[in-house]
């Protein structure tokens, strides 16, 4: 449905997007995850049409977007940064121009602007111009425009950024509730929306594509994942003891709360032993966990070179 070949755009001697070749298949959601500055607007620009690579292809739905622009677009939904529109324009107004820039038929278009605007929530709004309106509601305005013409691909430029826990939580609903019939690529620097949306993750920096995982592969390869983490009263006669457990690597004190994490030998699972000792020492433990692994250690490992992103023992 998206598809890159070495994908490059260069401004001068910077090269913004550095042959970035990824290929997004029906049913996705794609995080696109990158520090600011990554190249991730400007892929997401060359990819909606609005710039031509210096080199390399980008093609939606089959259509080479420099040879193929209208086909291209035609098939592409895109909520660029900031979700730009015409603040002076009413909502209504704004979304039936653009249902006439997208040539919808009348009858098609009159159920399709009701549907999206009744999906969206925009009804109570519907007459109040785009400058007057809350930064939630302008994201949802900027989705609307994006969906009328009912794509099967959806490019969502850093969707939630900039919004309150309660409007990112309503955005997220409503991407997730869109994505179980589109193909949904997704531009962000918030590793939280990588949980809350994407089934597969790309990471870019400096231009340069450095990992393409899933989110559950990508925590794999921190040294958290497989750890265990508890806080427990008085647990620090305890540490002596977990570290002889033959499972265990290593033992790290948090300096904060005092809570501790027991990491793993390659390969070992040590949920249950260090629950047994725990019981056996009498501690009560307050709380308990199993890590997964932590993106953002990965994410800052990949991004700035600092290890290969699995990382040792401590």
């Amino acid at each position: 449905m998206i598809e890159t070949d070495q994908l490059t755009r260069r401004y001068g001697n910077l090269t913004a997007v550095d042959a970035l070749s990824i290929r997004v298949e029906p049913g996705q959601v794609l995080g696109l995850l990158g520090p600011n500055g990554a190249g991730k607007s400007t892929a997401m620009r060359m990819i909606a049409g609005f710039l031509v690579p210096t080199s390399g292809t980008a093609r939606v739905c089959g259509h080479d977007v420099v040879r193929e622009p209208l086909q291209a677009k035609r098939a592409l939904g895109y909520l660029p940064e900031g979700a730009p529109s015409y603040g002076e324009m009413t909502v209504r107004e704004f979304l039936q121009f653009i249902v006439r820039m997208r040539g919808l038929k009348a009858e098609a278009a009159y159920r399709r602007f009701d549907a999206v605007v009744q999906q969206l929530q925009l009804e109570e709004v519907l007459g109040l111009c785009i400058d007057t309106l809350s930064k939630g509601l302008r994201r949802r305005v900027g989705l609307a425009q994006a969906i009328l013409h009912d794509p099967p691909v959806l490019m969502l430029d850093e969707p939630t950024d900039g919004l309150d826990p309660n409007q990112k939580h309503a955005v997220r609903q409503l991407i997730d509730a869109m994505a179980r019939d589109r193909t949904i690529l997704v531009s962000t620097h918030l590793l939280e929306e990588v949980h809350a949306l994407c089934n597969r993750v790309v990471i870019i920096a400096r231009g340069k594509l450095l990992a393409d995982a899933t989110p559950a592969e990508l925590e794999a390869r921190s040294r958290y994942h497989g750890a265990v983490s508890f806080s427990a009263p008085g647990s620090g006669m305890s540490q002596e003891m977990l570290g002889r457990l033959p499972q265990v690597a290593a033992i790290e004190v948090d300096p904060l709360d005092g809570r501790i994490t027991v990491f793993p030998k390659p390969g070992a699972r040590i949920l249950e032993p260090v629950e047994t000792l725990l019981r056996e020492q009498g501690l009560e433990v307050s709380e308990i966990q199993l890590e997964r692994g932590r993106l953002d250690e990965v994410f800052r490992q990949i991004t700035t070179g600092d290890g290969d992103g699995v990382g040792g023992r401590a």
